[in-house]
């Protein structure tokens, strides 16, 4: 049974790919201005919280996002917390992936060529969960997007692909915890 009262949940600030809407994964992107400005926003959202122990993914975006918000002296990285490893997808759109594999293709469907599968992903989301068995108080990750929206589904007890139904914006942040015994959203995609 998880002890810990909540997790919360930050997705780093705007990159240039991101707003390009490209397939992003393993490249080690910085924040773009608007990103900064959006990390700023999300220090304002946790207001200085004490957490009982934050981790961050170890990539650039992640790792700017949890300094400016103020956790970066008390953060651990964390490997497991990176994004989705979209292998020969990585730069590309949705539109150049589509013309490449057909129109009927999205990333939960795959194929996902030389990257991982959603589930690969779910087991990286539950070793993090398995890593917080001892925390009893609650927990920050600075992670990515279909990282984050992975770890929710592992963290509700779903498959990985439930996360497609889960939209989550640059710089937001969400609060996972428990209602009535049973994990569950308690706060999801805020911006303010």
């Amino acid at each position: 049974m998880m002890k810990r009262r909540q997790i919360w949940l930050i997705r780093h600030g705007e990159t240039e790919w991101a707003r390009e809407g490209r397939h992003t994964g393993r490249t080690d992107l910085a924040l773009t201005g608007q990103g900064r400005e959006e990390a700023r926003a999300v220090a304002v959202i946790l207001g200085g919280r004490g957490f009982d122990l934050v981790l961050v993914s170890p990539l650039r975006r992640a790792g700017e996002t949890c300094e400016i918000a103020g956790y970066a002296g008390v953060a651990l990285v964390e490997p497991d917390c990176m994004e989705w490893d979209y292998g020969e997808l990585n730069g590309k759109t949705r539109a150049e992936v589509r013309a490449w594999l057909g129109e009927d293709w999205n990333i939960w469907k795959g194929p996902v060529p030389g990257g991982e599968t959603p589930e690969d992903v779910a087991e990286r989301a539950r070793r993090v969960l398995m890593g917080l068995d001892g925390v009893d108080g609650d927990v920050a990750v600075f992670a990515h997007g279909h990282f984050l929206r992975i770890f929710t589904a592992t963290y509700l007890g779903m498959e990985a692909r439930a996360a497609r139904h889960w939209a989550l914006g640059t710089g937001r942040v969400s609060v996972l915890g428990r209602e009535n015994g049973y994990p569950a959203i308690v706060r999801w995609n805020a911006r303010d």
